[in-house]
């Protein structure tokens, strides 16, 4: 959720690994073993939960976790509770990050000491003040000066116990003063508006003889004004203390007058320091990112020229793979880059593009796509995020029975519990990789089209380069479909959003030995078990040593390599996807009524779709695949008949009833995706029948008509919709100009190849340059492009700096992040306060 500022839109987001825990101190009794899960806060709010690992004073949690962050906050904090036999939750300690400080931990493992944590010093939200000086005249003449103190309202408290009662206790502070008055309690609002006021004599008058004040009338800068937040409690320990505010009375000044938020602070002797490892501390890795993201036009310049990346020859000197040769990592130019080119449905001819240069590079066909080079990190970036709907259909039953059950599947014997018998634990490791692999080789139709498409074209660059090799075009898909996307979701499916946490020890053992074994089966190696370097790996692995399981890979691979063709010429032999018996209607419209609804034995193939009379006699019907315009449901009032279907033709449409919901939607969706690459396919259908003379829908009489209704297609919502252009060509920007120095290197190492033809340079060894002149121009373009963005950036700064009231509901007094800026912008000549 982006925050609107002046026409530029504001992104946060963190994406954060907590790693492990050490030295928690121990339970205070007899079993000195805690049961612990950590927390992340945004200030007091809970956003994460790790699980509970128990009997440990060093939790190893392994959890990833990413949020964009919806409201502005001041610390990420991470707190470690402990749960006890009575299953109540104590907090040990924690770790507050202020949010100015977030950027020197920036992707950096460390380890953070915990702190105690105490409720006087647990503060959160912001109030409203308005202070008034003047002079009133007393009943007796004389002059004194009163303060009139409005508390007007509160925003962003937190919630205690379930519940925010709030009140705010306003005195006056100095040598000698402590006047405490109240405000109403406002229940259940954690954003109450008081606006109340209240009145403080702070001089005395002059007429006044008695010594009542020992204040003098030029003391008043000496005074401060404190105003408490509480939450009413029933509770017998009294009422929670929400945050403090002190503001001194020297800020009213010749005007008398000041209005300003305040965020709220925690008591003077709420953060009690400890020392260094008391509480024990927590590793952490913490990115987090603020993308501030201007209108679209302020984009266009430096998005067109990605955008052209994958039809600039050669590839490598386009702007995207450009920026890979300068990220440190090609992870990070891998994720914008991919989010941008899906978003503009470029994806497709960019991978191809990149993919084919690589092949041509590569001189061993086994070692095709080994390294972690920019095709493979986008491609795998790709499969996360078109393909993880796909991982959940697929897997996630699975993964789930096999976190719930917890059968022993242990096979090394070394590691083998005496309770355990082995051959009880290969069975059920073999039934598990057995139904795992099944349902993986049986998955094709299901794989989404942007990842068939992307297949196929590795397919077709793999066995141009290779022709020698015949499994190249298999080994080429494989490497991405079962190395890089099956065998780790299967690994880690905390990961791939498969499993909320970690998995524990116990059940990560046995998903690393399926994920192994589903590994190596669907590498297609020439030899199985020297792929193990464990012998019981080995010998357990002799279970699918059969023909059937190479040829079941192969047939999978074609089918997902295959989606640009859906023709005899793409897959020589056909393959079934799916069959059963269903219930269908005449095609003719010449008769009607229930005679003319049958039960026949239905078969689809990547080839046509046919039914029989029953299973494995001939063709009664056959349907070319390429004949298939649309498949939608039909509405059940057409034949008062539910889970009705149509396969819609040509000349005329084909109805269908299903056995169930389930079934009626499986086949919808899988004739569907074998029938979406036609190129007549409708964009509008009628959702009823053609009867009596007229359709149903529309009333229509011609059974020729146009469909009334838009086309749904049956397919998972488009992933470009969950994408922000802008903001992907934004975080671009920011990775140019954070490698700005390795840019103008790159133009260096252009103009030295070109002019020198002797042995390339050591500094410049690093860059792909195929084509000198052609990489320097685009490089010109980039800088050039980047430089412009740049400038509008510290326009947008310098304007902002000139606009911001510092006490803002914006940017409360107390806000460090924007003192931190106040200090830099002041320190610099290019502004002026």
């Amino acid at each position: 959720m982006a925050v609107e500022e002046e026409g530029l839109r504001v992104f946060q987001s963190v994406k954060i690994k907590i790693g492990e825990a050490k030295n928690i101190p121990p339970y205070p009794g007899p079993n000195k073993m805690r049961d612990c899960y950590c927390t992340v806060n945004l200030d007091q709010e809970e956003v994460f939960r790790t699980k509970t690992l128990e009997k440990s004073l060093c939790p190893f949690y392994g959890e990833d976790f990413y949020c964009e962050i919806p409201r502005s906050f001041r610390h990420l904090s991470f707190y470690i509770f402990d749960r006890d036999v009575f299953r109540r939750d104590s907090s040990i300690g924690k770790v507050a990050v202020k949010k100015e400080d977030l950027q020197k931990y920036h992707g950096k493992d460390h380890w953070f000491p915990l702190q105690p944590v105490c409720a006087d010093s647990e503060v959160q939200g912001k109030v409203h003040l308005e202070l008034r000086l003047s002079e009133v005249i007393t009943d007796s003449g004389g002059v004194c000066h009163k303060l009139a103190t409005r508390v007007l309202e509160c925003q962003d408290l937190p919630i205690v116990n379930n519940q925010c009662d709030p009140y705010a206790a306003v005195s006056l502070l100095g040598p000698s003063r402590s006047e405490a008055k109240k405000t109403k309690v406002k229940r259940k609002n954690n954003n109450p508006q008081f606006d109340e006021v209240f009145f403080f004599e702070v001089t005395k008058p002059l007429s006044y003889t008695k010594r009542q004040f020992d204040v003098e009338e030029d003391d008043v800068d000496k005074l401060a004004l404190k105003v408490d937040l509480w939450n009413a409690s029933n509770l017998k320990f009294g009422d929670e203390f929400l945050g403090e505010v002190r503001v001194p009375l020297k800020v009213l000044g010749q005007s008398g007058v000041h209005d300003a938020w305040y965020f709220l602070q925690p008591r003077d002797n709420g953060n009690k320091s400890v020392k260094a490892d008391e509480l024990g501390s927590l590793r952490l890795n913490i990115v987090y990112t603020e993308d501030h993201v201007f209108p679209t036009e302020h984009y266009n310049p430096l998005r067109d020229l990605l955008l052209q990346s994958a039809h600039l020859e050669p590839v490598s000197a386009s702007a995207a793979h450009i920026l890979g040769e300068v990220c440190r990592e090609k992870q990070e130019a891998a994720v914008p880059l991919v989010r941008l080119f899906l978003h503009y449905g470029k994806i497709v001819p960019f991978l191809s593009a990149i993919a084919h240069a690589e092949i041509s590079r590569t001189q061993d066909p086994n070692t095709i796509f080994r390294g972690n080079s920019l095709t493979s990190k986008c491609i795998d970036e790709t499969m996360k995020l078109a393909g993880m709907h796909y991982l959940r259909v697929t897997l996630k039953p699975i993964i789930d029975e096999i976190c719930t059950d917890h059968k022993p599947c242990e096979i090394d014997p070394v590691k083998l519990k005496e309770s355990e018998n082995l051959d009880t634990n290969r069975e059920n490791l073999r039934q598990y990789v057995d139904r795992i692999f099944n349902v993986i080789t049986s998955s094709g139709v299901s794989c989404p089209t942007v990842m068939c498409d992307i297949f196929f074209s590795l397919r077709e660059s793999a066995a141009s380069r290779f022709q020698v090799d015949p499994d190249v075009r298999y080994t080429a898909v494989s490497s991405f479909i079962f190395l890089r996307f099956f065998a780790p979701a299967i690994l880690s499916p905390n990961l791939f959003h498969l499993r909320p946490h970690h998995p524990d020890p116990y059940t990560s053992r046995t998903l690393t030995l399926v994920s192994k074994t589903i590994q190596t089966l669907g590498s297609l190696a020439k030899s199985k078990s020297a792929n193990f370097k464990e012998s019981y790996m080995a010998a357990f692995y002799d279970y699918f040593n059969e023909q059937k399981y190479a040829d079941a890979v192969k047939n999978f691979l074609d089918l997902i390599s295959s989606s640009a063709r859906w023709d005899q010429k793409s897959i020589e032999t056909p393959i079934m996807l799916k069959e059963g018996f269903m219930i269908k209607r005449a095609q003719g419209r010449n008769r009607f009524g229930l005679k003319n609804f049958k039960k026949r034995w239905f078969r689809l193939t990547n080839h046509e779709f046919t039914y029989h009379k029953t299973k494995g006699e001939g063709a009664l019907c056959s349907i070319p695949i390429e004949n298939i315009l649309a498949v939608e449901r039909l509405e059940e009032e057409s034949f008062k008949m539910k889970n009705m279907f149509q396969v819609i033709q040509p000349e005329r449409a084909l109805y269908i009833q299903a056995n169930n919901c389930v079934e009626a939607r499986d086949w919808i969706d899988i004739l569907t995706k074998v029938s979406q690459c036609n190129r007549k396919r409708l964009s509008t259908y009628h959702p009823s029948a053609f009867l009596n003379g007229h359709w149903l829908c529309c009333k229509l009489s011609a059974d020729t008509a146009p469909g009334c209704t838009p086309c749904t297609g049956g397919l998972p919502a488009n992933i470009q919709l969950d994408v922000d252009g802008d903001r992907e060509t934004e975080r671009i920007y920011s990775l140019y100009s954070t490698y700005m120095a390795k840019l103008v290197k790159m133009q260096e190492a252009c103009g030295s190849k070109s002019v020198y033809d002797g042995p390339e340079q050591e500094e410049y060894s690093t860059f792909v340059i195929d084509d000198p002149q052609e990489t320097y121009k685009t490089l010109r373009l980039v800088i050039s492009a980047v430089q412009t963005l740049e400038q509008q950036h510290m326009q947008y700064k310098r304007d902002k700096f000139r606009k911001t009231k510092y006490g803002s509901q914006e940017h409360p007094i107390g806000d460090q992040s924007f003192q931190c800026y106040i200090r830099q912008q002041s320190e610099s000549s290019t502004y002026s306060i």
